[in-house]
């Protein structure tokens, strides 16, 4: 493998996604896609054994939210430039994405030229994000107030997204792989921290927002 190469990790639960990102990389004579994984544990195992310049990890990862897996990146691998490649708008999850130490936030509708750039930035030591998240950044330093969903966890964020959305605590906690009650408690939380009384209320916060499934 030539030295000069950009080595790439893709961490996707779809085959069919990581062959689409593979062939738009493999437009770019100097990245190569050298590790495959479909979920976080075979992922951060790949971690622990090779060296990567640059990783794209998805966050609806089947055993572990990609964010999580982010951070343990950061623990294994630190000189590794993580993108995030998601379904998810920014709105979700990209502000709390480059809060745990992503370099960007791709979302999976975005052009080859886009994420061939967004990986040739990493490696470089750069960051791509986009006019409205850096916007967000800024405001963030500036100390201006952030959105009401960024205090919530990642956890807690996919249960307000199921709620507004109109979905049961039952059918919830069977797509989270948790207890009715367990959901219950998240969405008490949730209803504490945004100072809110209803999923009526969360609905109308999560449209305004962006969040909705």
């Amino acid at each position: 493998m030539p030295h000069d190469k950009i080595t790439v990790l893709l961490v996707d639960d779809h085959t069919v996604v990581r062959d689409g990102v593979r062939l738009m990389l493999g437009t770019a004579r100097d990245i190569v896609v050298t590790g495959e994984a479909d979920n976080a544990l075979d992922a951060l195992r790949m971690v622990r054994e090779q060296t990567f310049d640059v990783a794209l990890v998805d966050i609806a990862l089947p055993d572990k939210n990609g964010l999580e897996l982010l951070k343990q990146f950061r623990v294994e691998q630190p000189k590794l430039a993580v993108l995030i490649l998601s379904m998810y708008s920014e709105e979700v999850y990209a502000l709390r994405a480059i809060k745990y130490g992503a370099v960007g936030y791709l979302t999976k509708n975005c052009s080859a030229t886009t994420v061939v750039a967004a990986v040739l930035k990493a490696a470089a030591g750069g960051r791509h994000v986009s006019p409205a998240l850096a916007e967000k950044l800024a405001n963030m330093l500036s100390g201006s107030n952030t959105a009401l969903h960024e205090e919530l966890s990642n956890r807690e964020i996919e249960v307000l997204r199921f709620l507004a959305a109109g979905v049961s605590l039952l059918q919830i906690g069977e797509s989270m792989h948790i207890s009715t009650s367990t959901v219950a408690t998240y969405r008490a939380r949730i209803l504490q921290k945004m100072s809110m009384k209803s999923n009526v209320e969360l609905a109308r916060y999560a449209l305004e927002s962006g969040l909705l499934l």
